[in-house]
């Protein structure tokens, strides 16, 4: 099976922009996802080579409502971490790993970046960045309201109503409604990058890919009639 010809089909189509026309990138994945923290400069490069594409960001959910400590995790972590570190170069603070009071509970990270699109849906690629920044270089407590709004102010949104959406229940549904149309397309790892072209959805990586070998796979797609 070669990835450019796995065409996915949608029963979630209440996502306005997955009926649009134009060609467009759709990026899978979760803050705190160690190879989507890899993945952050190859999807930004991606991006940045095809200004005349949409790009959207869906959040996958790694663990959300995750009960596991970074103490339990924190030899399978480290591990990933530092194959992350040898293949990208790209530095991680390993202060949290071993941490018995550190919860991995993906959740509200993924529903901090859904709130934030709500508000400023241009910065949504670039929050997803800062909360993993949060996570990986800074340490952050992830479940915090703090957090994010600290991550909100930096990008100029009005902090108190990003407090109060980001505590609504209509906040948790949006962010469940992105987990469950990742699973609708058929995801079960991330990152993922899925292209839209002549209104079908196409895989084009499901894992990490440099962005070189994935704009290829782009224009593959892009080029079949």
């Amino acid at each position: 099976m070669t990835i450019k010809s796995t065409l996915i089909f949608l029963s979630l189509m209440s996502y306005s922009w997955l009926q649009a026309q134009n060609p467009t990138i759709i990026y899978i994945g979760d803050p705190m996802c160690s190879w989507c923290y890899g993945f952050a400069p190859e999807i930004t490069k991606v991006k940045e080579a095809l200004p005349d594409h949409e790009f959207k960001v869906v959040l996958g959910g790694l663990r959300p409502q995750g009960t596991e400590t970074m103490a339990d995790l924190g030899d399978f972590l480290e591990h990933h971490w530092k194959e992350i570190e040898k293949r990208t170069g790209l530095p991680i603070n390993y202060g949290s790993i071993g941490d018995d009071s550190f919860i991995l509970d993906t959740e509200p990270g993924c529903r901090a970046i859904v709130v934030a699109r709500e508000m400023k849906p241009e910065i949504e690629l670039d929050f997803f960045k800062a909360v993993q920044r949060a996570f990986y270089i800074d340490n952050k407590d992830m479940r915090s309201e703090k957090t994010f709004i600290e991550i909100a102010d930096k990008f100029g949104l009005d902090t108190s109503a990003y407090a109060q959406k980001f505590n609504s229940e209509e906040a948790r549904y949006n962010t469940r409604s992105d987990f469950h149309l990742a699973a609708e397309m058929g995801i079960k790892g991330f990152p993922s990058v899925i292209v839209r072209h002549n209104s079908q959805l196409y895989l084009a990586a499901n894992g990490f890919r440099d962005a070189e070998d994935l704009l290829k796979i782009i224009s593959d797609i892009e080029s079949e009639k």
